[in-house]
């Protein structure tokens, strides 16, 4: 007679290295608990980018602008993938 022992699943590789991370980690952790903390996590980010373009001007919008466009051309590869 066998007794089976059901293990929990083990996390990904790629999600040991996201929880790893000292502060994305920390919000991923508790993203993954209550998923409204990202509403708070997009508010904050938001925040930021306002008082970086107050202090800085249209060079915040631009680097910020220039640093999502990696992220863009990634979206869009993934969406078009049959």
């Amino acid at each position: 007679m066998s007794l089976a022992i059901a293990l929990p699943a083990q996390p990904s590789l790629a999600s040991r290295i996201l929880h790893a991370t000292p502060i994305v980690g920390h919000i991923a952790r508790d993203i993954s608990r209550d998923i409204s903390t990202i509403y708070y996590v997009l508010t904050i980010l938001l925040t930021l980018l306002v008082l970086a373009i107050q202090t800085w001007g249209l060079a915040a919008l631009v680097l910020t602008a220039v640093a999502f466009v990696p992220v863009m051309f990634t979206l869009l590869i993934l969406i078009t993938l049959p």
